[in-house]
């Protein structure tokens, strides 16, 4: 549905994004991920019409929209802060959009109605001033905007970014199911890891101005294609020569291995058993352990499910294994 085509943004002698190329597909929520400064939120202003590229061309639907002005994409936008209008009521920042548009009265108050409810904001909300409301429904009648108009495809940037994190999960959760409710294409900037491996169906991880990979979460996290994506998503152990020697792994590569996949005290079949570790510390979370321990000089934390057996005593010696498998190996001095 929308296809980025070596898209290329520079600001002065500053690159800002290289030969970005992606496809996205209708009605795919579509997470651009990275750190601060590598070129999602710029590329993001690329597609919806507020910066324009130096070269490469956006397409909706076949159709190139490059040069099209930002009112005529139809494109939905929600900004980090919402940008909403204090002094206006809930219904008139709905309603905004189809006023500048001239839509007819009548027809402006069966639409707003119609997404209010869908979004679930109360006939009482719709009153009031937006400052008077928690930033939960803030964000909900900054979507409600955003969708009243009916765009085929909506942006966000960062929109729960300024919640508490209870309210970040709570509303994250309440997102995807509006996406999916409504069906929409949505594109979606976060430097959050876990809201992106949550909401999306593909990610696209940035890095200084280039994409590391494209992939659906599960892709991303276990098969990540580079160092930079490897240690960007989630925790993860870097194993020493000492380690690797020892189990007979290539030492020449840099290699990695996610918490969850070290066990403890439980080799499988095909497991690599590498030998005795000691427990150093611990960290309770509820459903899951952190432990971590000290194998022979290589410090490595483990993850295990709280299975309500007694938890691992500081001092006490447990055996590593780990399925092969599991490894990630990149060729040395490849992380940016």
């Amino acid at each position: 549905m929308i296809s980025l085509a070596n898209i290329s943004v520079s600001f002065g002698d500053f690159s800002a994004l290289r030969n970005i190329s992606i496809e996205v597909r209708e009605g795919e929520f579509f997470t651009l991920l990275g750190p601060s400064g590598c070129g999602k939120t710029t590329l993001l202003r690329t597609i919806t019409g507020f910066i324009n590229p130096n070269s490469g061309t956006v397409s909706v639907n076949g159709k190139d929209i490059t040069r099209l002005d930002v009112e005529k994409r139809n494109i939905g936008m929600v900004f980090q802060n919402y940008a909403l209008f204090p002094s206006m009521s809930v219904y008139e920042n709905i309603a905004f959009g189809l006023k500048v548009k001239k839509v007819p009265k009548a027809e402006i108050k069966q639409k707003v109605e119609e997404v209010a409810k869908k979004v679930e904001l109360s006939a009482d909300q719709m009153g009031r001033k937006v400052n008077q409301l928690s930033g939960g429904q803030q964000q909900r009648v900054a979507i409600a905007r955003a969708l009243v108009t009916s765009p085929s495809i909506v942006c966000l940037d960062e929109p729960l970014s300024n919640l508490d994190a209870k309210l970040r999960i709570q509303l994250r959760n309440e997102l995807k199911e509006l996406q999916r409710k409504f069906g929409i294409t949505t594109i979606y900037v976060t430097h959050d890891q876990e809201e992106a491996l949550t909401l999306s169906d593909r990610i696209a991880v940035f890095n200084k101005g280039e994409i590391e990979q494209i992939g659906d979460p599960n892709e991303i996290y276990n098969l990540s294609k580079t160092e930079f994506v490897c240690n960007f998503i989630g925790d993860i152990n870097k194993l020493g020569p000492e380690f690797l020697q020892k189990v007979n792994m290539d030492t020449s590569k840099t290699t990695y291995i996610r918490l969850e996949r070290l066990y403890a005290n439980a080799p499988k079949p095909h497991h690599v058993v590498w030998g005795s570790a000691k427990v150093i510390s611990s960290e309770y979370y509820g459903l899951y352990i952190k432990y971590t321990v000290d194998a022979e000089g290589t410090i490595i934390k483990v993850v295990e499910k709280n299975s309500g057996v007694p938890m691992y005593q500081i001092g006490e010696d447990v055996s590593l294994s780990f399925d092969p498998g599991s490894i990630l190996q990149y060729e040395s001095g490849a992380v940016q």
